[in-house]
Parts: C-alpha cells; structure tokens; sequence
C-alpha cells in the first residue's frame, strides 16, 4: 500500500460525502456510502492503477456504494408519486416547436467546456440540483451522475419509463432556468 494512501482517501472525504448525499439525501446513509467506498480502496489499493486521478478512481467506487445504499434502504426511500397532480409543473408552458424543440434557444452560455472547469459554476450547478423536487432529483442523480440506464432507474424508483421521462424534462427545465437566473444573469426567454 502506497504510504500517502490513508492521507490522500482523507482529503478526498469531504468531495465523496457531499456526493453522496446529493443522491442519497439521508447523512447517514451517505456516511456508509463513503466509509464503504475508503474502506474498499484501502483493502484493494493496487486496483488504483494511475489511469486516471485519485478523486476519479474513487467516485466510481462510490457510484456503486451509492447504489448499494439504495437497495439496502429501498423501503424508507422516498416514493415518486404517480398522481398527475403532483406531476404537474409551471415549467410545461414553455414554449416549444412543433418538434418539442425550446421555441427560443436559451441565452447564450459561453463555452461549455471552459465554465464547467470554473468551481463556481460547479458551485451553482450543485445549488441548482439541490433545489429540484426530491424525485427529479434522485431521477436526474441517478441519469447524469451515476450514469445508469432508464430501465435500472425505473426499477430503483419504481416508476415508469413515461413518468422517468417526464421527471428527467422537468429537473432539465428547472436546472435551465436556475442556471439561467443565477449563473448566467439572464433569465430564461420566454
């Protein structure tokens, strides 16, 4: 075992825990995520085989102990709802086309690539997620973060492929507009 090991899981700690709990929501749920995950790469550190970063080498290991954590602890959850009124959102009378494309392109967001690499726009970006309803969180975590397909989604929250959609448009919809007003200081063209 490198010798730095022990040190370097620790500076990684904090950046795993609040991952951890942006998808699981319950700290103490998201503290064994993150033991699990140090624990698993202090019993196999050769498995680290400096193809990429440390932080990277982790996060994967912690995708799965987050999902772990969720089969464990599927019944105390948070249950999507079905009902179509609780589905409803202000965010569907955006206009769109009649391909179901924005009828207006948003403003203009720069470079992509340059702002993701600034902290402070990851820092909205996390705000932003945190604000989405509980389901379209979990749903939206769950698509982009933790890359899993429709079908394991659907099985975990228990929902359709229609209503896993319909959440996924709306946390997108949210997420555009928060980004909007309070990254891009424009709000959303309507």
């Amino acid at each position: 075992m490198p010798t730095h090991l022990p040190e370097q899981l620790a500076q990684h700690r904090p950046m795993l825990l609040k991952f951890a709990m942006r998808q699981l929501r319950n700290a103490a749920w998201a503290e064994d995520a993150v033991s699990d995950t140090l624990l698993a790469a202090l019993a196999k550190p050769d498995a680290f085989e400096q193809r990429s970063q440390l932080r990277t080498w982790l996060v994967g290991i912690l995708k799965f102990k987050v999902l772990d954590q969720m089969r464990l602890n599927a019944r105390e959850a948070c249950h999507i709802s079905a009902d179509p009124d609780e589905l409803a959102d202000p965010l569907d009378d955006l206009p769109l086309n009649d391909r179901g494309h924005f009828a207006s392109l948003p403003a203009d967001w720069g470079n992509p690539e340059q702002e993701l690499r600034q902290r402070q726009f990851i820092e909205v970006l996390e705000l932003c997620t945190d604000k989405l309803p509980p389901a379209q969180g979990r749903a939206f975590m769950m698509r982009e973060w933790l890359e899993l397909s429709a079908d394991d989604i659907c099985k975990e929250l228990g929902v359709s492929s229609t209503n896993l959609y319909v959440l996924l448009h709306r946390a997108r919809l949210r997420l555009r507009e928060c980004l909007e007003l309070n990254w891009f200081g424009q709000p959303a063209a309507r």
